[in-house]
């Protein structure tokens, strides 16, 4: 038995009773040992984390105290020490009533909020700027935006599919490189803050369902050969946000991640430029050092 991870799962806990939020989500992914939802980076996680620890953690924690006070009060008052002789009771209309009322209402009061928050998740807004999201059959995924121009037969100018980083395939080779595990692309999809972006999801024709899923944003939305779903996500901060594919599609599903970068509208502008002109990898490599640079700025 590791102690060690039992030693940092105990103090995570307390941490979390201490009211240390910190201490319970941590930023980026989810780490060993993590408690609690992934900081909300969009409305609708936003909406979710609310829903869950403001709504039904309270009411999950009060139903389970009181069923454990019946049941101490039943070994208690009921065992055959304490009443030798048992009664002959078999019904009890109050309790029948209560016992069949109070979980309607219960449910009335989760599916209010319920439906509020799958109204904000499926009415898509007027958005500021549209990504195709492709998943392939390879288990990697393919992105087009084609607000940043099309060819002459009609693909996007901008275009390119994200794979596992091979440095990203091994735990001890990511624990060296300093990149999360089964999590690090290599091209990841950039996005500008603040923005409202819309996906249009799908798969391969000749691929299998997949699931586009970023965990702090909320959202999850499946990718199916021959149909074009789509979502919405708004990238509330800038940060590297990481998900996975979240439908069991074979035997590279756990080799199908995903890796948004939320930049300011500057860098996204610079990088999208630099993509449509001068190439894919010119542009990576101009969009760090267009970050570097607000970084020496910031420190400053």
């Amino acid at each position: 038995m590791n102690f060690r991870y039992i030693g940092t799962a105990v103090a995570a806990l307390a941490a979390g009773f201490a009211g240390a939020p910190d201490a319970l989500a941590i930023e980026g992914y989810a780490k060993p040992w993590q408690m609690g939802l992934q900081p909300a980076a969009s409305p609708s996680m936003e909406a979710i984390t609310w829903f869950h620890n403001g709504l039904l953690l309270p009411i999950i924690t009060a139903i389970a105290l009181f069923v454990l006070a019946l049941l101490l009060m039943v070994m208690v008052k009921f065992n055959a020490k304490a009443n030798p002789v048992p009664s002959g009771t078999t019904h009890n209309t109050m309790i029948e009533v209560l016992w069949t009322v109070i979980p309607i209402l219960i449910l009335v009061v989760i599916a209010v909020p319920s439906f509020r928050l799958l109204y904000l998740q499926r009415d898509i807004p007027a958005s500021d700027m549209t990504i195709k999201v492709i998943g392939n059959p390879g288990w990697n995924w393919t992105y087009e935006y084609p607000d940043l121009g099309t060819t002459e037969d009609g693909s996007a100018k901008v275009s390119f599919t994200a794979s596992l980083d091979d440095r990203a395939r091994d735990m001890e080779t990511a624990k060296q490189a300093d990149v999360p595990y089964l999590l690090k692309t290599d091209n990841p999809v950039i996005v500008p803050v603040g923005k409202i972006v819309k996906l249009i999801v799908t798969s391969d024709p000749d691929g299998i369902i997949h699931a586009w899923t970023i965990p702090q944003f909320g959202m999850k939305i499946d990718a199916i050969p021959g149909r074009l779903n789509q979502d919405w996500f708004k990238a509330e901060r800038e940060g590297v946000f990481y998900g996975q594919c979240s439908e069991l599609c074979g035997k590279d599903h756990a080799y199908m991640p995903i890796e948004v970068h939320a930049v300011s509208q500057e860098a996204f502008d610079t990088w999208a430029k630099t993509a449509q002109t001068a190439g894919l990898e010119e542009a990576y490599k101009q969009l760090a050092a267009v970050q570097a640079a607000a970084g020496q700025l910031a420190q400053k």
